[in-house]
């Protein structure tokens, strides 16, 4: 657990990814970190490919994201961050796609990703794929991001209903994906913030801790850490059937 202070917050944050109880590897990312200007970022991703190539996918694109925010200069305009956020993903594509299609040992590699960069009274979320971004609101969870899948597809379409999606065959059937195109689309959204807690978290997670679960453990006093933790304890309890990664800040 660390303290850090972006523009208006004080909090703290923890991040912790987890094998689970049936994967021989661990292809899941999570990282927070804060730069020189008191900006926030947290980011989940979720290898896709088995063995070392997810696992790689998702770390080259966590890395290199967060080593990108951290050298960044401020952030001064709305815009900035956008740019930001489709520039860094877009050469973290370019990057995965290249080393996919020309490297036999990483073929098939790519990875989810969602980020949330906290600036003054914003969040900015960029979301490929469906690892999650959530606010916590008035004691309840709030998804921030859509999952780019093709059960969500099928749920908003209306050929499926929600609950149905939970146990469709096709649910790990991704839309979109960093590595998979020559070229991406990002998903970028902007939101106000007035301290609420923030969750990313990869299919893992949410997969197997119900959103009623999930929510206790947010509301109780454990530290950040601690409920890291507890998430990933409850996700290994109720079947832990992949890799768990969570990202997790509370402003003071």
């Amino acid at each position: 657990m660390k303290m850090k202070k972006s523009a208006r917050y004080i909090g703290n944050y923890a991040f912790l990814t987890d094998l689970g109880k049936v994967r021989l590897t661990n292809e899941d990312q999570a990282r927070v970190g804060a730069n020189a200007y008191g900006d926030i970022l947290l980011i989940v991703s979720d290898g896709l490919g088995g063995h070392n190539q997810g696992a790689y996918a998702s770390k080259v694109a966590t890395e290199q994201l967060m080593e990108a925010f951290l050298k960044h200069r401020p952030f001064r305009f709305p815009y900035a961050i956008r740019r930001f956020f489709i520039h860094n993903i877009s050469k973290i594509n370019d990057y995965i796609f290249n080393m996919a299609n020309t490297n036999s040992l990483y073929k098939d590699m790519a990875t989810t990703i969602v980020a949330c960069l906290i600036h003054n009274e914003h969040l900015y979320i960029a979301n490929i794929g469906d690892s999650r971004c959530y606010v916590l609101k008035d004691e309840k969870l709030v998804p921030l991001t859509d999952d780019q899948s093709y059960v969500n597809y099928l749920v908003k379409s209306g050929k499926i209903s929600k609950e149905e999606s939970k146990n469709h065959p096709q649910k790990n059937i991704l839309t979109n994906a960093l590595g998979i195109y020559p070229s991406i689309s990002v998903e970028i959204e902007r939101v106000s913030y007035h301290g609420e807690t923030i969750l990313l978290c990869s299919d893992g997670l949410y997969n197997q801790v119900s959103e009623k679960e999930t929510l206790a453990i947010l509301l109780t006093d454990d530290s950040v850490s601690a409920k890291c933790e507890s998430l990933i304890s409850v996700a290994n309890a109720n079947g832990g059937s992949d890799n768990i990664a969570v990202a997790l800040w509370e402003s003071k």
